[in-house]
């Protein structure tokens, strides 16, 4: 069987879970599997990178830190490949170039457009261990594109779908998918296994556990993925196409995000066009906008709030005066201190009751609703960032996740 296998930071943080992923790759070798590894920087590395760009350039230049970026993962390759070596396992460590990983799009920000897997297919056929870093990729011209936090994930379900290998494997420093963050909710019940349109949702509204990307490409050419622990030998959680019927109408986890951002644009004229002058300009800075919401026009003005995340807010405020100007809104505001909650699960939004629980459940708690989206297998409310945590506990409790007959 042909695996690739993704090792997260922490799975790396140092010399010695280095050695134990190396242990770990050999056992798998000696069971009869070919294993292709993609490993992430080392614990905090990336984050140690920028901020040590950040001493030197307050606005540090895109191409230049994806440059400096980079480097976090050839770290881990190089010391991964020393460890399999010195327990006797033949490995290369090869850079995202070198592995063929072809990106395009914008600095920090890049995306996947073919993988060349030609170098790594004639490792494994010698025999070796190919080690691989992830989160990057280069363009026609060499040019280093990171594909944004969290996208080493993304590069070993692109490289699974070029070998096609058989199964692709999210090693982490949880032992597989639960109903909750368990840091939040203690109750919180691991997931045999969940659809890949669950888990997109999941990953989309702030579940950190899969890059959404990598689902949603896992999707596509239907990898099954496999979330399980780096740390400890226990059944993960397994991310596949959807089989079950009916009986599956139901909350399968409850996702949280604290990197939200609010900005309204007041008393906006009520005309065709309005729109595309707003989010057109956001869209050519690359500033990402998820919820929409406009209100019921008074007068032919209107209220329109959108959010963006955190990190994109300040260039999205240096851009409204002029949006503003452009389509003949008097004023502005922006609110940084905002979270999300989502509830996910195949068919929430056409069987009755779901939206009404949530709302109850979050009233009684205490906590007021700013803005609510949804989607077939999803339903999201904006809420004050210092409630997202208690609203997790508060939506756990209503739909009995815990219960291991939940699911029914």
């Amino acid at each position: 069987m042909l695996v690739v296998q993704k090792y997260g930071g922490t799975s790396v943080a140092d010399a010695e879970r280095i050695r134990h992923v190396a242990g770990r790759i050999i056992r798998r070798v000696r069971q009869g599997d070919q294993v292709v590894a993609v490993v992430s920087a080392m614990g905090s590395a990336t984050d140690d990178l920028i901020d040590l760009a950040l001493q030197v350039a307050p606005d540090p230049d895109p191409r230049e830190l994806d440059m400096l970026l980079s480097t976090g993962e050839q770290v881990s390759v190089a010391l991964l490949a020393m460890a399999l070596k010195a327990l006797g396992q033949e490995a290369v460590g090869l850079t995202g170039q070198q592995a063929g990983i072809i990106a395009q799009g914008r600095h920090y920000q890049g995306r996947i457009s073919r993988v060349e897997a030609d170098r790594v297919r004639a490792e494994l056929a010698a025999g070796r261990v190919p080690v691989v870093a992830g989160y990057w990729g280069v363009n026609e011209q060499q040019e280093i594109f990171t594909l944004g936090r969290g996208a080493s994930d993304t590069t070993a379900v692109a490289l699974a779908i070029a070998l096609g290998a058989d199964l692709c494997e999210n090693c982490k420093d949880v032992e597989g998918i639960y109903t909750a963050d368990p840091r939040i909710v203690p109750t919180a019940r691991k997931l045999k296994d969940i659809a890949y349109e669950e888990m997109l949702e999941m990953a989309t509204q702030g579940a950190q556990v899969m890059h959404n990307r990598a689902v949603e490409l896992a999707s596509v050419y239907n990898v099954p993925i496999l979330v399980t622990s780096s740390m400890v030998e226990a059944p993960g959680t397994l991310i596949r196409g959807e089989t079950e019927l009916e009986e599956r109408n139901r909350v399968r986890g409850i996702a949280h995000d604290l990197d939200v951002a609010k900005i309204t644009v007041r008393r906006v004229p009520d005309r065709p066009g309005i729109a595309a002058n707003i989010f057109e300009p956001l869209a050519e800075a690359g500033i990402s906008v998820d919820t929409i919401v406009q209100n019921a026009s008074e007068d032919n003005l209107t209220d329109l709030s959108f959010t963006v995340s955190r990190a994109d807010l300040r260039r999205a405020e240096q851009l409204m005066p002029e949006i503003c100007a452009r389509v003949g809104a008097p004023e502005w505001s922006s609110n940084a201190n905002l979270g999300k909650v989502s509830i996910v699960g195949v068919g929430i939004q056409t069987a009755p009751g779901y939206a009404a629980r949530m709302f109850r459940a979050l009233y009684d708690a205490g906590i007021n609703i700013e803005l609510i989206s949804t989607s077939e297998i999803r339903l999201t409310c904006i809420i004050a960032a210092d409630r997202v945590h208690d609203a997790v506990r508060a939506l756990h409790d209503a739909f009995e996740l815990e219960r291991p007959d939940a699911d029914v």
